[in-house]
């Protein structure tokens, strides 16, 4: 791969990973899986990486060198920053947090590259000298202010390279340490600042891996080292370097001084030389101008070979549970389907008040016949949705995922079954009675008495959810409408009768299904990140 811009496959490669960076970024891991955190922070990272470094440098090769100044607090950065531009430039002190907008400084001719959103995008350019507080998280679901990136200029750094003063990597607030990743991952050349009281600690060695696995071009500083140690101190620092495989990165030791005491000072020219000649040269050396700028975008690139494929595994991690999550809904409710068939065919809802009322009969009038075998028939579809889910419940209860599921799933809508089943009925009740109105006034006939159509209609009910009990229902309805037109309509409303019960349960287990389709978990994520990937490499 190379960064050139007559490089007549670069189209090709920007093509191929502007398709990737889309489909990243569609990639959703909503599921609370074991891998879900880490595959949504590396996520997170590889857009940052994408939007903020790969993509600008590769359409932009020709652009200044970004080095981020990234660190521990009170590892002395912005004083730092100050001492290797000359004048105070970005705050330093000794309040924790510092740096709570993060400065970038350039030399003026190369400061059009960097108040463009070519890079960092997401970031508002400011020239304020320190602000109104950046943006911090809003826990109430508005919108978030976007946070700010101040642009400084000054001659006495080269033309070709920017220094950036990025908040702490460690600190108290959530929205500092998520800026101050994000900006490492702008960098070309990552500057890692530590002090003689941190070097040992976990998130810069955390910092350094990540540099390693990218292969970016890096240099780390063990700043504010007190004169007694300097040798000792150094000294371990070295093997701890040595032991990560990271022995052949620059090592700069600034000692403690007055100056960075405070926090307030620059520091002496001698202090800061040779760190300022390593930055020199990677701007002002053709070399390693092009090595610095190609070196990071082809770690980058190189390391997309393991990430696609770890986010890939996750989405299908995603999609095996809720293609699992949903199978035991369906095959609840399909279950209950069967259940339901057989017992409206067997005469179940013929018992209790609708029995009493049918023995009752004709005394006890129609609407309150009609009125038991449709509660009755309520009861039973009730019945039959409670039994669904709760055999859906226990076995999600059983799993990790469906257990933190179980209330949005059921806590909602999912609980006003009642409502939808005597609607349901009721509709189906509404059909009937409508086409007993309509076959009593175009069945007349002289040689019968006219038919009452209520009459009709709960003897239709009875023949259909009464079993072998309606067998009698039957013979009266054929003295009323004739044998044919019997068999006719009870056909009918058995059709309706069916499509109903179905079509109730089908919405109800649908219902259930719902929030786990609106994760948007399909294969489709997985198989369009390995793909992308794949475009990619042969793009590369």
């Amino acid at each position: 791969m190379g960064v050139r811009p007559e490089s007549r496959k670069l189209p090709d490669l920007l093509d191929a990973l502007s398709t990737l960076r889309g489909r990243v970024e569609a990639a959703r891991f909503p599921l609370p899986l074991p891998g879900a955190p880490r595959a949504r922070r590396a996520r997170h990272d590889l857009l940052a990486q994408l939007d903020d470094h790969l993509l600008p440098r590769l359409r932009h090769p020709d652009a200044p060198l970004l080095a981020v100044v990234g660190g521990s607090t009170g590892a002395g950065k912005s004083t730092l920053v100050n001492s290797l531009v000359g004048r105070r430039v970005s705050a330093a002190g000794v309040l924790r947090p510092t740096t709570r907008v993060p400065v970038l400084v350039c030399h003026p001719q190369d400061r059009r590259w960097f108040e463009s959103p070519r890079i960092l995008p997401g970031l508002t350019r400011t020239r304020h000298a320190e602000p109104m507080d950046p943006e911090e998280p809003d826990d109430s679901g508005g919108d978030r202010r976007r946070p700010l990136l101040r642009v400084e200029a000054a001659e006495t750094l080269p033309p070709g390279l920017a220094l950036l003063d990025a908040p702490d990597i460690d600190s108290l607030v959530t929205a500092n340490r998520e800026l101050a990743a994000r900006l490492i991952c702008a960098a070309d050349i990552w500057l890692l600042v530590t002090s003689a009281s941190r070097y040992a600690d976990a998130v810069p060695w955390h910092l350094l891996r990540s540099a390693k696995e990218y292969d970016v071009v890096l240099g780390t500083v063990l700043d504010r080292v007190p004169h007694q140690v300097v040798d000792e101190v150094s000294r371990h620092y070295g093997a701890l370097l040595d032991r990560a495989g990271l022995g052949d990165v620059p090592r700069f030791t600034v000692p403690e001084l007055p100056e960075s005491a405070g926090g307030g000072g620059l520091l002496p020219e001698t202090a800061v030389a040779e760190l300022r000649a390593w930055l020199r040269r990677h701007a002002e050396d053709p070399a390693a101008r092009v090595s610095a700028a190609r070196r990071t975008a082809v770690g980058l690139l190189g390391s997309l070979g393991s990430r696609m494929p770890g986010l890939a595994g996750a989405s299908a991690a995603q999609h095996a549970a809720v293609v699992r999550l949903s199978g035991q809904v369906g095959e609840a409710y399909a279950r209950a389907l069967d259940r339901a068939e057989q017992a409206v065919a067997a005469g179940a809802v013929m018992s209790g008040e609708a029995l009493l009322r049918w023995h009752a009969y004709p005394a006890c009038g129609p609407d309150a016949l009609h009125t038991a075998l449709a509660g009755g028939l309520a009861a039973l579809l009730r019945s039959a949705v409670d039994a669904a889910d709760e055999e859906v419940q226990e076995a999600w209860r059983l799993d990790p995922v469906g257990c933190l599921l179980l209330e949005e799933v059921y806590g909602g809508s999912a609980g006003r079954v009642g409502e939808r089943v005597a609607e349901a009925v009721g509709g189906w009740r509404a059909t009937l009675t409508d086409l007993a109105y309509e076959e009593v006034r175009f069945a007349r006939d002289e040689r019968r008495p006219a038919a009452d159509p209520e009459e009709v209609a709960a003897l239709l009910a009875t023949v259909l959810l009464g079993g072998r009990r309606g067998n009698r229902a039957g013979e009266r309805l054929a003295e009323l409408l004739g044998a044919q037109v019997t068999l006719r309509v009870r056909d009918r409303l058995r059709d309706e009768l069916d499509r109903m019960v179905s079509g109730l349960l089908r919405a109800e287990r649908d219902l259930r299904l719902a929030p786990l389709d609106a994760l948007d978990v399909t294969p489709r994520q997985q198989t369009a990140l390995i793909a992308s990937l794949s475009v990619v490499q042969k793009a590369r």
